[in-house]
């Protein structure tokens, strides 16, 4: 076997960004028959970053990776692949990858959309893992950025409050020693007109969806799967991985709310101040919730390289997706 295909896919670098537009509880309040005590109770949000009206998905995952290349001072440009995880790309065509491709001059890079809702970030992850692992690919960058704000109802009580603009990006490399040590997939197809946005068709099983052009979620019937089936997941994930839950040194499920990140932990008996969350700051981002909250933790000099993370996101779809990894990016320039 040639030397290539003994590589391994390490996790090298993190970036964030978040628009500077801010939609605040009591903002809320003077939209919608609402008020932050329930908001705060309900879902544990207190903000949301909202991007400008010229301000698109694209912008938000340069914006991360810019972030990336500043703090850690590597060049992407020599990147051979790009993953954007995103349900709210600028355009269905050409897609946000090669916009960022257009950004950094990644003149030999593979660059591809990837929509797989809220257990976007970590399937992206688990792509990039796989391509590595072949020998093919080398240097891949892996972001999640949405701007859910664009496709949020503000007459809509029940989602208005929940969902935000961010983006984060982590690049991985091949390197002798890999961060992936377990994967984790599952779908429930059946169960996709819980969390949905209409596009070309509207129907269901023959009939027709509420929402044009909004995103519409049954928050009680995902609470219910999420808190039903995640947890067991979870831990089969951790068991794939040769641990036990208590070897993890932070859980980092998708930040949905954080009624759902509590609920998890509960189920499992993991302690859930061992769980990164980004929703309260930034309300839920979808595929974005993950990497950011990742790297609050990094910044907060919380993340450490050697440290036994467990990934899960979960989403419309109904999608779960996990990794297990052992962080292995420093803290960059900053630390």
């Amino acid at each position: 076997m040639s030397a290539k295909f003994q590589s391994r896919a390490a996790v090298t670098a993190i970036g964030s960004y978040v628009p500077q537009g801010l939609i605040t509880n009591a903002d809320l309040e003077r939209m919608v028959d609402t008020n932050d005590e329930w908001i705060v109770r309900r879902t544990g949000i207190r903000k949301r970053h909202r991007a400008g009206e010229n301000e698109f998905t694209s912008d938000l995952a340069t914006a991360a990776v810019r972030d990336l290349t500043e703090r850690y001072g590597v060049s992407v440009s020599d990147a051979d692949g790009i993953i954007v995880a995103t349900t709210t790309p600028d355009m269905p065509f050409p897609s946000v990858a090669s916009q960022v491709q257009k950004a950094f001059g990644m003149d030999r890079a593979m660059a591809v959309d990837l929509n797989a809702a809220c257990a976007g970030f970590v399937t992206g992850l688990q792509m990039a893992n796989g391509l590595i692992l072949t020998g093919a690919y080398r240097k891949i960058l892996v972001i999640g950025a949405e701007t859910l704000t664009k496709i949020t109802d503000y007459t809509d009580r029940t989602t208005c409050v929940l969902f935000g603009d961010g983006a984060g990006a982590l690049l991985v490399e091949a390197a002798d020693t890999g961060s992936f040590l377990s994967t984790f997939a599952a779908t429930e197809g059946s169960g996709g007109h819980h969390v949905y946005l209409t596009g070309l068709s509207n129907l269901w099983e023959g009939q027709a969806l509420p929402g044009q052009g909004k995103l519409v979620q049954n928050g009680r019937e995902v609470y219910k799967w999420a808190v039903s089936s995640i947890p067991d997941a979870i831990r089969e994930l951790t068991e794939n991985a040769g641990l036990r839950l208590e070897e993890l040194d932070w859980l980092v499920p998708h930040s949905a709310n954080m009624r759902i990140v509590e609920a998890i932990c509960e189920r499992l008996q993991f302690p859930a101040e061992r769980a990164l969350e980004s929703v309260v700051e930034n309300g839920n981002t979808s595929a974005a919730s993950i990497p950011l909250a990742l790297d609050a933790a990094v910044r907060a000099g919380k993340l450490k390289p050697g440290h036994l993370v467990a990934l899960f996101g979960f989403g419309s779809g109904l999608t779960q997706s996990g990794a297990v990894i052992r962080w292995t990016a420093g803290n960059g320039r900053e630390a």
